[in-house]
């Protein structure tokens, strides 16, 4: 499938999915990829994904059949889709997040799994050791839900004389205590006063910005969650309707509008998902296959939406930032 025609799906409706027909998947070994996003805002990322296949030889329809399961922030349907690709009979079981991961494990012990997650995948009890994660998984670790400390502290360099701060998190998401405790941490370190509010479904997101708005925060940080992700364009609009600064995760949300972002990028971790796919599809064993942990980190900032909220960015921060979108 060229490129062009992967994208083109991708934009369709996740009832258009798997992406090749059953009738060309007997011939070829399976890749089943469990997403915790949707089909319409994971098409960088899932481009990176069919990279990372090249990389190792592979195109999906052509020697390999690769089967999309979108949990659209949903992370209880996880098990559900592990359970298919195993019944299936899928030769490797990609997953993303650490619902994704902890699933795939319980449900196989035979059939290789790689994994893509933001959390340390150690602490969680996915893999013993990232240099050696042994059994049948292996992976890409982000760090992106280990980040919040820092961007507290980059939000608070954007409006340094803020006395409060907000943020935004998901409940449900499984670093949620590890992110309440680092934004509180750094919020102590900071010397500013937290406002930390949830939302666990989009019905709560229009309270959650107005407590925020209420407590007289100067800004807000939108925590790292799939669900909130998959749910960038709200936030961002919601975030300029209260004119709030915020900073969240991925640089998708400062492309949306959004004020700025720090974290890795999701299309490079989704490309090395896809090259540990074909390399086990090729015949590597994950034992073998070190958890690639992310390297590079990226602070971008919207310079339109800095003048649209009136802030003028500080030069330290404007000289520290990768990029700046005009």
């Amino acid at each position: 499938m060229r490129r062009r025609e992967f994208l083109g799906v991708l934009g369709g409706a996740a009832a258009t999915w798997p992406l090749v027909a059953r009738a060309q998947q007997s011939a070829m070994p399976m890749v089943g990829f469990a997403i915790s996003g949707s089909p319409g805002t994971m098409r960088l990322a899932l481009a990176g994904f069919e990279d990372g296949l090249k990389e190792a030889g592979y195109i999906a329809g052509q020697n390999v059949t690769v089967e999309y399961r979108f949990a659209e922030g949903q992370f209880d349907r996880f098990p559900g889709f592990i359970s298919e690709f195993i019944q299936r009979k899928a030769f490797v079981i990609v997953t993303t997040s650490t619902a994704g991961a902890l699933a795939a494990k319980k449900a196989t012990s035979t059939i290789p799994i790689v994994f893509s997650t933001g959390d340390d995948p150690v602490k969680l009890g996915i893999v013993p050791s990232l240099n050696r994660p042994g059994g049948n998984l292996t992976g890409v670790y982000q760090f992106a839900s280990g980040l919040e400390g820092k961007r507290l502290g980059l939000l608070h360099e954007m409006v340094p004389h803020a006395s409060t701060l907000g943020v935004l998190l998901h409940p449900n998401f499984g670093s949620f205590q590890t992110q309440l405790r680092d934004v509180q941490e750094a919020a102590a370190r900071l010397g500013v006063k937290l406002i930390a509010t949830r939302a666990n479904a989009e019905s709560e997101f229009d309270a959650a910005f107005s407590t925020i708005t209420q407590q007289k925060a100067a800004a807000i940080l939108v925590g790292a969650s799939p669900f909130f992700n998959i749910r960038r364009q709200q936030l961002v609009v919601l975030a300029a309707r209260h004119g709030l600064p915020a900073i969240y995760e991925w640089r998708e949300f400062v492309e949306a509008g959004g004020l700025m972002s720090y974290g890795t990028r999701l299309a490079d971790a989704y490309r090395q998902a896809g090259a540990y796919a074909g390399r086990v599809v090729k015949g590597d064993k994950p034992a073998d296959l070190p958890v690639v942990q992310a390297t590079k980190f990226e602070f971008v900032i919207n310079l339109s939406t800095a003048k649209a909220l009136g802030i003028e960015v500080p030069p330290p921060l404007s000289a520290r930032a990768d990029e700046i979108i005009e």
